[in-house]
């Protein structure tokens, strides 16, 4: 892609900004990336995440241009992670949705939602209903534990601390980067395109950037990390729960990720007891197996969120753009908001963007 620049600040070094820090040096950009933390990514929301790509399963609560977004990420992570320094997990197993009895009622509710989601993105792989015995022919571990299920094909996941890295140490390897940790700075900052300037300014600061877009609020998310060897699953399980979607995503070297609460809340205190609670008696009524996993980590975080729940391009200023909202989605729409916004940089507009229904500047 040719680009009318040649050189770019980035600020913020979470996965939006490592994106595109790798993506536009790969064009040839000079890119100096500036993040408020230190390089492990502590203070990011994509580091307390599953990273499930399930367009389908998220049109419980995503609307439709998120499912396209989505849905085009599931081809384009491959084509990202194939040049990266060092290896990531990325499958697409399809995704398992699972229910108890009492919630049947929740759980039809739910199909029917996916089945007019399929109607609206026809491109998506049609989901299949399934009784104990196709349950258990796609999950053996799980055995009959469950009458009726559904199954998304072709969703997939990846394993996001491992992404983080692999995006860090490419920027650390490419000479047309220059990394600055604990080093918080704001637009203001910055004058793009004058002398000694960068000729871009781009912010995927997150919640971080609040001051200058205060429409944008947290979403909290607690999330349990255990590693459990005994435990067999081949893709995210998606378990119905009246209160919030339940998940459980296998990764390498048997650990899993259980999640995830969602409280309109920017507190960042620990995880409440009644969320842990809910989350982990959620994982072991899908397995008993997970009675003896060891619990590795209990997180929290929070989501930027904007008022419609929809992530944004916005340009406040000359030279200057603007990616944020990500919510609960970051991973399943990163590459759709990447491409959108490296198209836009080139040619001062989005198709891309524009067919997915999303507002550019």
């Amino acid at each position: 892609m040719n680009l009318p620049f040649r050189s770019v600040a980035i600020l913020g070094a979470g996965l939006m900004g490592r994106l595109m820090a790798v993506t536009l040096a790969r064009a040839g950009c000079r890119v100096d990336l500036h993040e408020a933390g230190s390089a492990e990514a502590e203070g990011a929301a994509a580091r307390v995440a599953a990273a499930m790509l399930a367009p389908l399963a998220e049109s419980a609560v995503a609307p439709v241009p998120l499912v396209r977004m989505g849905y085009h990420a599931l081809s384009r992570w491959p084509e990202l992670l194939a040049p990266l320094a060092r290896p990531v997990f990325f499958q697409r197993e399809g995704t398992l949705v699972l229910w108890h009895r009492q919630d049947a009622n929740e759980a039809a509710r739910l199909a029917r939602v996916l089945a007019h989601t399929g109607t609206q993105v026809p491109e998506l792989a049609p989901m299949r209903t399934l009784d104990g015995a196709g349950i258990e022919a796609l999950e053996p571990a799980l055995g009959r534990r469950f009458a009726s299920g559904l199954f998304l094909p072709g969703e997939g996941q990846l394993d996001n601390r491992a992404l983080l890295a692999a995006l860090l140490a490419t920027l650390q390897a490419d000479g047309k980067v220059t990394l600055h940790w604990q080093s918080p700075r704001a637009p203001e900052d910055f004058a793009p395109g004058a002398p000694g300037q960068p000729d871009w300014l781009i912010d995927c600061r997150g919640l971080g950037a609040r001051p200058q877009w205060n429409a944008l609020r947290g979403v909290r998310g607690e999330v349990i990390r255990v590693h459990a060897p005994e435990v067999t699953l081949a893709r995210p399980t998606r378990l119905v729960h009246p209160r919030y979607p339940l998940y459980i995503a296998p990764k390498p070297e048997g650990l899993f990720v259980i999640g995830a609460t969602e409280i309109e809340s920017d507190d960042m205190s620990p995880a409440s007891v009644r969320s842990t609670l809910e989350l982990l008696s959620a994982a072991y009524a899908v397995h008993s197996g997970f009675a003896e996993a060891r619990i590795v980590e209990i997180a929290t975080q929070c989501r930027p969120t904007l008022p419609d729940n929809l992530p944004a391009l916005r340009q406040p200023r000359p030279r200057v753009l603007q990616i944020n909202g990500l919510y609960r989605h970051g991973f399943m729409i990163a590459p759709a908001l990447l491409d959108a916004a490296m198209e836009w940089l080139a040619q001062g507009r989005s198709p891309l963007a524009q067919g997915f229904g999303l507002e550019t500047p």
